[in-house]
């Protein structure tokens, strides 16, 4: 059973001032208690965009148009369900809103911090790699090898598709995503709930010699920069990058490569990630041709693309 949540509670107990602070947002202009800046969620040419109403505990973007409570802000930002985010508000400040049911801290107790992820208690058994999908995606034999990716005949959930093992960075194995061999929907399943925001894909098998990770956003991107040479390459599993993502990175790197697809969403990605690193990292930016991706490029462009990021030019830090 799940545990229940106040959700409203959560949104009289947490100020969104303190919401913002958490995320280092900074106020351009402030009027009262009405104040505005560059929108958090997407960044945007303007610095006025996004207002915050600090009495009333809400906000609105003028640009993007989101608007809601601490609820809607953290979910949109962190790209989680409302639930999540009262989970995740009730834990960085002690609401008092505890989850209550089966497995709740109980009345008057703090909120435990949160558990690790469970790992998955079973493999996936027979994953066949030397399947045609991975030769149709530029993908070599050994690459999916390497990764433990394969296509996936046995029954269940995962029946007839390329699954694609997901590990913590500690070794674990959390889930498997399944990728279409066809158009069917959707494209890429996962268990229900699971929070790949809370992983980046790769990080228990990337070079860290180097103190340099190469990140991208999807499963094949990541397999394609490896299969090129580049063994430091994690990914994102989506275009956002969340609070636990950056302190992996931040506890792992002192410099990253942006590699995102060269779309609208991964340009508009690349400037906000590039903000959310701040001061804590050296961020190169490895942009593809307008319009692809990393696993759409051979690994002679990959290379070239990558190399030339690594140029002192390149690096970016906030002043």
């Amino acid at each position: 059973m799940s545990r229940w949540l106040d959700f409203a509670a959560i949104r009289r107990a947490v100020p969104i001032e303190a919401v913002l602070r958490r995320y280092e947002w900074t106020w351009v202009r402030r009027r009262g208690d009405r104040v505005q800046g560059r929108c958090p969620l997407h960044g945007g040419l303007r610095e006025d965009a996004f207002h915050a109403d600090l009495a009333g505990n809400g906000f609105h973007c003028f640009a993007c148009g989101l608007s809601g409570s601490v609820l809607d802000l953290v979910a949109a930002l962190e790209q989680c369900s409302t639930r999540e985010a009262a989970l995740s508000l009730s834990l960085w400040f002690s609401t008092g809103a505890a989850p209550t049911g089966p497995g709740s801290a109980g009345q008057g107790q703090r909120i435990r911090k949160k558990e690790p992820l469970d790992a998955l208690p079973f493999s996936l058994r027979p994953v066949l790699p030397a399947h045609p999908y991975f030769r149709q995606r530029g993908i070599r034999l050994e690459t999916a090898v390497h990764f433990g990716a394969g296509h996936y005949p046995g029954p269940g959930m995962m029946h007839d598709r390329v699954v694609i093992p997901v590990h913590d960075h500690r070794s674990r194995l959390l889930a498997y995503a399944g990728r279409a061999l066809d158009s069917r929907p959707p494209k890429y399943l996962l268990p229900a709930g699971f929070p790949k925001s809370q992983v980046l894909f790769n990080l228990h098998r990337a070079d860290l010699s180097t103190q340099t990770l190469v990140v991208v956003e999807g499963y094949f991107d990541c397999m394609k920069v490896h299969q090129a040479g580049f063994p430091n390459v994690v990914a994102l599993m989506g275009s956002s990058l969340s609070i636990r993502q950056r302190e992996l990175l931040q506890a792992h790197a002192r410099r990253v490569i942006l590699m995102l697809d060269a779309d609208q969403a991964g340009l508009r990605a690349t400037h906000i990630i590039t903000t959310q690193l701040g001061e804590a990292l050296s961020v190169a930016l490895a942009s593809p041709p307008l319009g692809m991706q990393p696993d759409q490029l051979s690994s002679d462009n990959i290379s070239r693309i990558l190399s030339g990021a690594l140029a002192p030019r390149s690096t970016h830090r906030k002043e």
